[in-house]
C-alpha cells in the first residue's frame, strides 16, 4: 500500500522486534520498522490491561533504568505514557500520570544516548510536561487547542504533533460496539477536541505527522484522508505522511522527500492523489512501490518485468 517505513509506538511482546530484524536481514519482505520496545509507564491500570506492552516504573531512577532496558532490547526510540489512555476504563486521561522529574529523566537519558522520545499525551497536564521537558513527538495531543503557548513552543522548536484522528473514530464510531458506553462517549468528545487541535496547530505552524493508531491494518493512509477532511490541504496531508513523518522517525536525512543522495522510496499511483487522496487506500491504484530504489510491490509487478 505504499508504506515503506513505519514507526510502531506500542506492541505486545517482542514479535515486532523479531519481525523488524527479519526485514533487516532480508528474510521477510516488508517496510522498515522502527519499534519502541516496551512503553514506559507509571504503575497504572493500563499496565494490567496491556501487560507485556508496558514497562511500569516509578521514580526518576526507575525510569532511567527502564530507558536503558529498552535500548538493550533493541528499541529504535523511547515511548512514554504521560497520561492515561482513553481505552482503559479505570484510567482518567486528564491528569499527568508521571511527574516532571520522571519525564525529564526519560528525555535526558534517551537524548544522551541518541534516542528520540515519543510521548503519549491526552490530558493537557501530561502534554505540558512532555513539551516543556523536550519530548520529540507528541502523540494524540488532542487538548492542545486549549494551550496556544504550547502550540507556539512546538512550532518554534520544529517538534512534531501526531494527531491520530483515526483512533477517535475507531472508538466512537467504527468499532464502538467493542467498547463500553462510557469509553465511546469519551471518544466522541475527544474526537471533537482532536479536530479543534488540528485546526489550531495548523494555524500556529506546528508540523504534523500521519499516525494511524487504528484499524484495519494496511489502511494507514486513511489517517491522511481524515487529516485532509479535518482542514489540511491535500498537499499538507501528503507532506504529513511523507517528509514530516520521516522527521518524526528521525530519518528525514534519508527518506521522505525526493532529493539527491537520499534513498529512493517512491509510490506511483494510478491517478492524482492531490485531487483524490482516497486513491492511496485503493490497492488497485497503487501501481508501483519502490523501496531504496528497488521495486517491491504494486500492480505493475504483476504485469511487467522489473
Amino acid at each position: 500500500m505504499g508504506i515503506t517505513t513505519l514507526r510502531d509506538v506500542g506492541a505486545f511482546g517482542d514479535d515486532l522486534l523479531h519481525a523488524r530484524r527479519a526485514v533487516e536481514l532480508g528474510a521477510l519482505a516488508g517496510p522498515r520498522v522502527l519499534a519502541c520496545g516496551r512503553i514506559l509507564s507509571a504503575t497504572s491500570p493500563g499496565g494490567a490491561h496491556f501487560t507485556d506492552m508496558y514497562r511500569e516504573a516509578d521514580g526518576a531512577d526507575e525510569m532511567r533504568k527502564a530507558v536503558r532496558e529498552q535500548i538493550r532490547r533493541g528499541a529504535d526510540f523511547i515511548k512514554v505514557m504521560t497520561t492515561g489512555a482513553r481505552s482503559v476504563a479505570l484510567e482518567d486521561p486528564e491528569p499527568a500520570q508521571i511527574t516532571r522529574a520522571e519525564i525529564a529523566t526519560i528525555v535526558e537519558e534517551a537524548h544522551r544516548m541518541g534516542f528520540r522520545v515519543a510521548a503519549h499525551c491526552e490530558g493537557l497536564d501530561g502534554t505540558r510536561l512532555a513539551i516543556e521537558e523536550g519530548a520529540d513527538t507528541i502523540e494524540h495531543g488532542l487538548e492542545l487547542h486549549r494551550a496556544p503557548d504550547l502550540l507556539e513552543e512546538l512550532a518554534e522548536s520544529g517538534r512534531i504533533l501526531v494527531p491520530t484522528l483515526s483512533c477517535f473514530f475507531d472508538l466512537s464510531e467504527t468499532h464502538a460496539c467493542l467498547w463500553s458506553p462510557p469509553l465511546v462517549e469519551l471518544a466522541k468528545r475527544q474526537r471533537e477536541e482532536a479536530h479543534l487541535t488540528l485546526t489550531a496547530a495548523r494555524a500556529a505552524g506546528v508540523r504534523m505527522a500521519m499516525g494511524f493508531d487504528s484499524m484495519p491494518n494496511g489502511q494507514s493512509a486513511l489517517q491522511l484522508v481524515r487529516m485532509r477532511d479535518a482542514g489540511l490541504t491535500s498537499m499538507e496531508a501528503i507532506v504529513a505522511g511523507t517528509s514530516v513523518s520521516a522527521d518524526a522517525c528521525g530519518l528525514g536525512d534519508q527518506i521522505g522527500t525526493i532529493e539527491e543522495e537520499k534513498l529512493a522510496d517512491l509510490v506511483v499511483v494510478e491517478g492524482d492523489p492531490l485531487e483524490n487522496p482516497r486513491l492511496l487506500l485503493d490497492r488497485e491504484s497503487i501501481w508501483l512501490v519502490v523501496q531504496a530504489a528497488r521495486p517491491v510491490a504494486g500492480a505493475a509487478l504483476e504485469t511487467s518485468d522489473f
